[in-house]
Order: structure tokens, then sequence, then C-alpha cells
């Protein structure tokens, strides 16, 4: 079986020797020295002022709307996952849907500031597929309307524009070290920040608000990490530049199979240290998508329609905004098997079953 992501285990021998000073310790989490060292280790290689480690990307979302103190509507992308729609609901907030640019898939800045009123305090934007926003034009709106701004960067482990970390941009920014992702602490997050008041109201959230053993300064939650966790990611990021190189070649040949594919991929503008995270692929139609997925199913093969449905269509919401350029791209994406143990024939296989499976749908 071929699935659409695989994760990354470093060699056990790396990780059982952090487990052994674990059980030494007998501290197995309330912020211990693996904690502090992956978030040392994280800042030195994102080139972060300041990391906190949290046990998921959500609880890394619902910290930052909380840490922001938001209250009201928040403009965010109906194209991501629906852990982006539901922080926002769960933290008592309205999401205000802004569609999305039909080529980068992210948040279209232009819909953007037409969808700001009174009643809007930020904009919630993700970079899809780990392709950063137009961090420039969206800092300009935030501005410009005095509102925050936060980004999921639940894909973008290791992204930069123009040299500069994805994570420096924004009031807070997010990441998922999920076991799906490329860098991952099996679960897991991270949340960062450029300003110390906002650090220390993150810091208090993480924690129940405790300031000291017996002083509690804010109001908090359980978003702490494990020392087993974080013995994970420090296991796995010396490998992450070589995890970057290995998908980087799997989708050279991903492009060079699909060359004559009738769809289009996602652009990515010049710029961009790219981290090879998803193979997006974008069909002619929905019944392609549907036909090419029942194909690779009968090879055990198992894509993933990531992002479906656009989440401005999703059951729960009190009011349903069109969005048709989301709701076109989310009929039509399809993402492709990408990890490190993914061989060249694998490779080569699915393109080849695409490329027939568009022949007859």
């Amino acid at each position: 079986m071929i699935p659409v992501t695989k994760p990354y285990l470093p060699a056990k021998e790396t990780y059982l020797k952090l487990l052994d000073e674990v059980w030494q310790r007998n501290w197995l989490t309330n912020n211990g020295p693996l904690v502090n060292e992956l978030e040392l280790e994280l800042k030195e290689k994102l080139g972060l002022k300041h990391v906190l480690f949290v046990s998921n990307g959500t609880i890394a979302i619902q910290m930052a709307l909380k840490a922001l103190r938001l209250k009201g509507e928040i403009i965010t992308t109906p194209f991501s996952y629906v852990a982006t729609t539901s922080s926002i609901i769960w933290e008592g907030c309205k999401p205000v849907f802004a569609d999305i640019d039909a080529h980068t898939f992210n948040i279209d800045v232009n819909k953007v500031e037409k969808a700001i009123t009174k009643e809007t305090k930020a904009v919630l934007a993700t970079h899809v597929f780990g392709n950063p926003c137009d961090v420039v034009a969206l800092e300009a709106i935030c501005k410009k309307h005095q509102l925050k701004l936060i980004y999921d960067g639940a894909h973008a482990f290791g992204v930069k524009v123009n040299g500069k970390s994805i994570f420096e941009y924004g009031d807070i920014a997010t990441c998922s070290f999920h076991s799906t992702k490329l860098f991952h602490t099996v679960e897991g997050g991270m949340v960062t920040t450029n300003e110390s008041e906002t650090l220390r109201l993150l810091s208090l959230h993480r924690n129940f608000g405790h300031n000291g053993p017996e002083k509690f300064d804010a109001v908090g939650i359980n978003g702490k990490n494990s020392e087993f966790h974080a013995a994970m990611g420090l296991s796995i990021l010396p490998d992450f530049d070589k995890i970057v190189t290995r998908r980087e070649q799997l989708t050279a040949i991903y492009n060079d199979m699909l060359v004559n594919f009738k769809g289009s991929k996602q652009s990515i503008k010049g710029g961009v240290t790219y981290n090879y995270a998803y193979y997006p692929l974008l069909f002619e139609s929905e019944q392609k998508v549907l036909a090419t997925i029942a194909e690779l199913n009968k090879n055990w093969i198992y894509p993933r329609r990531y992002f479906y449905p656009s989440l401005n269509t999703i059951d729960y919401l009190e009011e349903k905004t069109p969005c048709p350029i989301s709701e076109n791209i989310a009929s039509r994406i399809l993402c492709l098997p990408l990890y490190y143990d993914l061989t060249e024939k694998e490779v080569q296989m699915i393109a080849r079953i695409i490329l027939r499976a568009q022949q007859y749908a």
C-alpha cells in the first residue's frame, strides 16, 4: 500500500538514547530539559526570536487567538484544514471567509480588504501546502486597518521568503508537528511571536496561567508537550535538510512524468525557499479527480483530497458565504503520495496511472 504520506522515523538508537535520559531523570513533562532543548534548537534552525513547543497545531492557533484577546470577526481562508476555521469558532469568534487566489491557493489579499467591517479584529491566513501568502500585502492591510495578523503555518516548516523564515511574519505564527508533517514530534506544534508581551501571555496560556507554583496570572489551558515528543523532534531535526532534499528529488520525478498532465499546479512565487511538503494537482474536473482516485485505489495507492470540502460550506457554520474559487479548487484538487521512503519507481507508477486515468475519465 502507498499512502499519501508516511511519517519519517529517525534511527531508533538516536531516539532511545534520549529516552534513556528521560528514564534517568524521571521528568516526563512540565517544561522538561528536552522540551527546552528542542525550543532552543528550533530557534536556531529557523532563525526565530521566540518559540514555544505546544501540544499540537490546533492548540497553537487557539492560544494565538486568546493571547491577542480577539472577539468579533476574523477574516480567514476557506481553503485549509478544518482546524483553521474550527479554532476561530471554538474561541468564540466569527469566521469571515475571503476567497482564494486561483493560482497560489492562498487567501486573496484584495478580497481580504473588501471583507473588512467595523467588527473585524484580525486576519488568520494559511500558507497553503507551505506556499507563502503575500505577507507584505497582508501586513500592509492589517496595519492600515489596525488588525491583528495570525499565520497558520502548519505546512510551512523550513519555508523562507527572501531568506527570512516564514514564521517571522505576522503578530503570531503557528506550525503543526503532527506525524504527517515533514518535521514532526508525533503530536505537537509551535507558536512563535516577535513581541515579548505576547510571548508572556502565550506562555501563561500554555500552562494553566501559572506564574509560579501558587500564582495564576491568566486563564490557561494545558497546552504543554512531553519529553517523549520533544525527544522525537530532537532526533528528527538533524535530518530535516536530508528529508527536504529527498522530497525535492521525488517532486522533480513527478514533474518530469506529469509534463503532459492536462490540469494545472500550484503557483509558487520567486524568492521562496520551499519545503516540498505536498504535491498537489488541480484536475480539469471533479469527475476526473474521482476517476483518478478510483484507479489509484485499485492499485493500493491512496492520495488525499486536500483540502475538501471548502471550509465556507461546512455544516456547523451559522452563515455560509459563497467562495466560488475555493469551492471550485476544492472539488478538483488532489495531493499525491510524497514521503521520504517513497521510491522513484513508485512515483513513476503513480504518474503513469494518473496519465492513463485521464484518458478515460
